[in-house]
């Protein structure tokens, strides 16, 4: 099967041919339809790719958090090595997508083969076939899209921090960066009675906002 992969240490991305994922247990096989390409978070982790390691640290301050803690731990050598396998391992990319099942692990239930279904996480890929553990594939509701489905997992972040905001009916609230999900924030908060004021460095993005 074709799956994008992506090189850490030079930020190539390739069409690699790899073998369709085995079974495992928990977890469900997957025929791609739609693989969903979130602009702003593939490409920050592109250009940060692309960057020499000290960009990469700037760019990370979180990770060179987690490997000077590491160091500690288990000795630099040893972290150094960690590191450096990190960074030749070929990383797949996406993480929202849908398509129809094809197999599930014997401990799977709730799913058959033939099901459509939307996926989530970095597992929902951008690949001909995908393993994904059973928490983070749901059934797509009948008369769902496939296309439309493969937004689930966007659209669940947009919603889930709607919630946590606890916006009520009439507020005005301000969208910082409108990308997929911004957008989707702006019309879930838009259709939920609140009043948006969107903010962004592209005009294009502003005027699709509004």
């Amino acid at each position: 099967m074709r799956q994008i992969i992506q090189n850490y240490k030079t930020g190539e991305l390739k069409i690699e041919e790899v073998p369709i994922p085995q079974i495992q247990s928990g977890r469900v096989l997957v025929k791609n339809y739609y693989s969903i390409i979130s602009s702003g978070t593939e490409k920050t982790k592109i250009d940060t790719a692309k960057k020499n390691l000290v960009g990469k640290a700037i760019s990370r301050p979180d990770l060179v958090k987690q490997v000077i803690e590491r160091a500690k731990k288990e000795g630099i050598w040893k972290t150094k090595q960690l590191v450096s396998q990190r960074l030749d391992t070929p990383v797949p990319l996406g993480y929202s997508c849908s398509g129809e099942v094809i197999n599930t692990a014997e401990n799977v239930k709730g799913l058959r083969q033939g099901d459509i279904v939307a996926c989530g996480g970095n597992f929902a890929n951008h690949a001909e076939f995908i393993s994904v553990p059973k928490n983070l594939v749901v059934p797509v509701p009948e008369g769902v899209k496939p296309e439309h489905a493969a937004f689930a997992t966007l659209g669940a972040i947009a919603l889930q921090g709607t919630r946590l905001a606890g916006i009520q009916i009439g507020e005005k609230v301000a969208v910082i960066g409108l990308g997929l999900i911004g957008l989707l924030v702006v019309q879930i908060i838009n259709a939920s009675g609140g009043q948006v004021i969107g903010i962004d460095i592209s005009p294009e993005k502003i005027a699709i906002g509004l």
